[in-house]
């Protein structure tokens, strides 16, 4: 199956297995942004959304996500976390980014678990904005860089 490893010789799903990799050390980071009107951002910044302080909510919404990806995303496995720290930064205007770091020592890299972070961040950031605007925009959700196993180090070029 084109070396995808998630399938087994007759192409059916399967959950790949690691029991012969080493532990190493593994870090993953991923980035998403949710857009808004200034007047959301504004109130996010400010304290003034009615359910609370959305970028905390967010940030535990998005380590919580990070420990429970295997239930969410069916080929992952469970991974011992040692590390999710999540923050966001907004451009004054319109756009707040979200960044996640997800560290372990382990068989399998991480990545998945930054993704489902920032994911699980950003939508915990529209539900408790979605009272004062509907039409936000999540996206692009993408891994920035990972660190460890057999395949090395990935880091994303930086946008042109």
């Amino acid at each position: 199956m084109n070396g995808l490893t998630h399938f087994d010789g007759e192409g059916r799903a399967r959950m790949v297995d690691v029991s012969d990799k080493a532990d190493t050390a593994r870090t993953a980071e991923a980035e998403t942004y949710i857009e808004m009107k200034p007047e959301t951002l504004e109130r996010i910044r400010e304290g003034r959304i009615g359910k609370g302080d959305v970028l905390a909510v967010a940030q535990i919404a998005g380590i919580m996500a990070a420990k429970q990806t295997s239930q969410w995303i069916p080929m992952c496995h469970p991974i011992p976390l040692t590390g999710v720290s999540l923050s966001f930064e907004d451009n004054g205007r319109d756009r707040l980014r979200i960044v996640a770091a997800v560290k372990t020592t382990g068989k399998t890299g991480v990545e998945m678990e930054a993704l489902t972070a920032v994911s699980a961040a950003a939508l915990t950031v529209y539900d408790m904005c979605k009272a004062v605007q509907k039409d936000m925009t999540i996206g692009p959700t993408r891994l920035l860089s990972k660190s460890g196993g057999k395949n090395g180090d990935y880091r994303r070029e930086p946008d042109a």
